[in-house]
């Protein structure tokens, strides 16, 4: 009974904003985490961090465990947003003639459809791009060699197989130090030479900091979080967090690489 009972919940129309709510903010989580790991493509040493980030994000058991996890999470908040946001239409089908609708709610909060669709979109691109190239398209390989008497660095293409994607090791004398991995460094370096995934990205930076303006601290406000003495934290973090800080990293990781292949910086 106890489990119907529940399972009733979920499918009802209180128990499907709770979890639209609750996967809403773990994916904010993923944001933050994901950002961290993409600062390491603005290390200055052609690509090695950022390329043992990669390694790590997809060869680490756990790791991988959640990000399959993540994955379904991402397709989920998705279809089940633009799922409730055609009940929502389908349940008042004539607007309101004497209000309007910009007196009863934000914009983004009417348009959470349209922001989540542009978002959906930019994931499948993304996803494409890089996620699927680097798991199944021909990446590079690059040999970095680090001199462990000195710390100096090179890097180079490397023509040959390896097994994985990373091989290192250390010469006879332990004077050298090889790494020699998947270049999704120069794979990501290279797709921003093209302006129009460029502005792709930006826009779509554009519509999540839109859509995180309304959803963060909607989310809050579903799941019973919502004291007079927090509001005001929580509406700051939504705004100036994930709606403008987060987005306008994202939004210059594309810029950076553009900017370097027109030699603007």
């Amino acid at each position: 009974m106890e489990v119907k009972n529940k399972i009733g919940f979920l499918n009802s129309g209180i128990g499907q904003k709770v979890t639209m709510a609750l996967t809403g903010l773990f994916l904010c989580i993923f944001l933050i985490v994901h950002l961290t790991g993409n600062f390491q493509l603005f290390h200055h040493d052609s690509g090695l961090a950022f390329n043992e980030y990669a390694v790590f994000m997809t060869t680490f058991p756990p790791i991988k465990f959640v990000s399959y996890g993540l994955y379904a999470m991402i397709l989920y908040h998705a279809f089940k947003g633009l799922h409730l946001a055609y009940k929502n239409t389908k349940a008042r089908p004539v607007k309101y003639q004497v209000e309007k609708a910009s007196a009863n709610s934000p914009w983004t909060s009417r348009y959470m459809g349209v922001l989540g669709t542009i978002i959906l979109v930019f994931i499948c691109t993304h996803m494409s791009n890089f996620w699927w190239e680097y798991h199944n398209g021909p990446i590079p390989l690059t040999k970095y060699e680090t001199s462990l008497v000195n710390g100096t660095m090179t890097a180079s293409t490397y023509v040959g197989e390896i097994a994985g994607k990373k091989l290192e090791y250390n010469n006879a004398d332990n004077t050298l130090h090889t790494v020699i991995i998947k270049d999704l460094y120069v794979v990501v370096a290279e797709a921003f030479h093209n302006i129009g995934l460029v502005i792709l990205y930006v826009l779509a930076m554009a519509a999540l900091g839109f859509h995180l303006v309304h959803g963060f601290q909607s989310s809050f406000q579903t799941v019973g979080f919502n004291h007079v003495r927090y509001t005001k934290v929580i509406q700051a973090i939504g705004i100036y967090v994930f709606g403008i800080a987060i987005p306008i990293a994202f939004a210059a990781m594309p810029i950076y690489f553009y900017l370097l292949s027109i030699h603007l910086i």
